[in-house]
């Protein structure tokens, strides 16, 4: 496995790798064993998505995608690449762990609309009751703004009344408002740059200007794991792509995407900045994750670091997580942004960002400058570092193989094997805890994962309520952990194999089987259960997914 990767050294010091702070990110390599039987698992799900196509077509089993007429036999096939297969036989049984609506604002606690689906999740259907009271931890809410209370839900409020939601115009024309320039200069200043520019949709903000700031005859250096957005413009560009691989030892310095979400890990920023001054280029850092969420004062990477924000061409990043908004923004050289406001197609052809909006990015930005005359913004900033340093600590004192950085708030757990996948999802909803869960293709194949974002709304309780029995500790067969991987092996490769015949003649011809799992007989599906060292039972149904 990769060992944890330490840096510590002075800004001020000549060469590159060099930090004021120690920076340690861990990122272990699938064992061996688990990747085979990782890649097992999905060989398996991918033989029987082949006999359920058969039975599909042969009318045997119901087909609830859509179809071809008989006249169109002949006609180009609807479903012919893997993206659809993967789609109807291996998405579609977990695919009620994503896309689950909520009723209530996406703070430290979310309520749930319930549903149910009658076709194996093909469709669903709402019960009409709603789940209260689940603790968040899958929106980027790092800060806590996203709430209806307080001083920026009242700014905002204030604000709607007196210009109304929207402005039906585009900046250029009749849509140019005094919060919008107040908007801008606010965040210059934030930043610490020249001047700045905002843009209604995050995702916009990067693919529709880097084709603006390049074209054909540029060379852009492109991670692999960098977010579509920035994948997008830069294929819009027009310009030659080379793409290197996400952590290599040959590719010694990551490209300007600061935070990876997937991995919680942070970009080495000054090593970065020393190879763009040794080579003359341009930084383009994305700190989408990253503004609000890192550094002293809040400001991103380039303050967690320390760093000078005039070193960092352009500065971009979102509204739509720490700020509890929406949209994105630009910053760097005055004349960099003159030339955006006339050039980049979000800025000529998009609507203006809606004026309550702007008053939340307004007040939630002054609140962390502590322009509002109180330290809340401060003090947010320093809840989630603890937060995060002490949830990271707790996962890992379990046994739990997590990824990232230890300052990132973005948490990455490792599940492996596509089988947890949707069992941990469910058996945490049930538990009262909502979790994102990602798997291929958004992660590589044998790197399934749950992902935790961590708020500075979240108390102590509810980060103890998370890792404490019983949800983690007493459920740690759905996990990977370090400590009972003979476990985590048994309870989720036998449902591949055996998922609605007995195990008895198992625990009979192995005995030592019979102290790892505790098999109770349930009627048609067998339930395991797990017995853990100061834990009871928990059951989990035969047959993962």
């Amino acid at each position: 496995p990769h060992p944890q990767v330490q840096h510590t050294a002075c800004n001020g010091s000549s060469g590159l790798g060099l930090y004021s702070r120690p920076f340690i990110e861990s990122f272990e390599e699938t064992p061996m064993l688990v990747a085979v039987l990782t890649y097992m698992g999905y060989g398996i799900l991918t033989i029987f998505g082949y006999l359920r196509d058969f039975l599909r077509d042969w009318k045997i089993e119901r087909c609830h995608v859509a179809r071809e007429r008989e006249e169109q036999r002949d006609f180009v096939p609807l479903y012919q690449d893997f993206e659809n297969f993967y789609t109807r036989n291996l998405y579609m049984r977990i695919r009620d762990s994503w896309n689950r609506p909520i009723c209530s604002v996406p703070g430290a606690k979310v309520d749930l609309v319930e549903r149910v689906s009658p076709d194996y999740n093909w469709t669903f259907d709402y019960t009409g009751k709603v789940v209260e009271g689940v603790i968040n931890m899958g929106s980027y809410n790092y800060l806590g703004f996203a709430e209806n209370t307080g001083y920026c839900a009242d700014a905002s409020a204030e604000v709607t009344m007196k210009y109304g939601v929207g402005v039906a115009s585009t900046r250029q024309e009749m849509g140019n408002l005094d919060r919008h320039e107040e908007m801008e200069e606010l965040v210059a200043k934030f930043l610490g740059v020249e001047s700045a520019m905002a843009f209604g949709m995050g995702f916009a903000t990067n693919s529709m200007n880097i084709p603006a700031l390049t074209g054909k005859g540029c060379l852009i250096l492109s991670d692999e794991l960098n977010h579509a957005s920035l994948v997008l413009g830069a294929r819009l560009s027009g310009s030659t792509i080379r793409v290197f691989k996400h952590n290599s030892k040959s590719v010694p310095y990551r490209c300007p995407h600061c935070k990876t979400v997937m991995e919680g890990s942070i970009v080495r920023l000054p090593e970065v900045i020393a190879l763009k001054k040794r080579y003359r280029a341009y930084l383009y850092l994305d700190e989408a994750h990253s503004i609000g969420a890192l550094g002293p004062g809040g400001r991103g990477v380039v303050d967690y670091f320390g760093l000078d924000p005039r070193d960092v061409d352009v500065m971009m990043g979102t509204f739509t997580k720490s700020f509890g908004a929406a949209g994105g923004y630009i910053g760097g050289r005055k004349e960099l942004l003159e030339y955006l406001r006339s050039h980049s197609h979000s800025a000529v052809y998009a609507a203006s960002m809606s004026p309550p909006v702007v008053e939340q990015i307004i007040a939630s930005m002054k609140c962390i400058m502590g322009e509002d005359g109180t330290t809340l913004g401060r003090d947010r900033v320093q809840q989630l570092a603890e937060n995060t340093l002490y949830f990271r600590r707790r996962l890992t004192e379990m046994g739990f193989i997590i990824y990232g950085n230890s300052d990132s708030p973005v948490v990455p757990m490792m599940l492996y094997m596509p089988a947890k996948i949707g069992a941990f999802g469910r058996e945490m909803l049930k538990r009262n805890i909502g979790v994102v869960v990602v798997g291929f293709p958004a992660t590589p194949i044998i790197e399934s994962r749950a992902r935790f974002c961590i708020s500075a709304a979240h108390t102590k309780d509810m980060l103890d309520t998370v890792t404490i029995p019983p949800c983690l500790a007493q459920n740690g067969y759905l996990f990977h952990t370090k400590d009972i991987k003979s476990v985590h092996l048994w309870s989720c490769v036998l449902p591949f194999f055996l998922p609605f015949y007995s195990f008895h003649f198992l625990v009979q011809r192995f005995p030592n089987l019979g102290t790892v799992l505790k098999i109770e007989k349930m009627g048609w599906i067998e339930k395991i259960k797990l017995t853990l060292v100061g834990y009871p039972p928990i059951p989990l149904s035969g047959g993962c997914m």
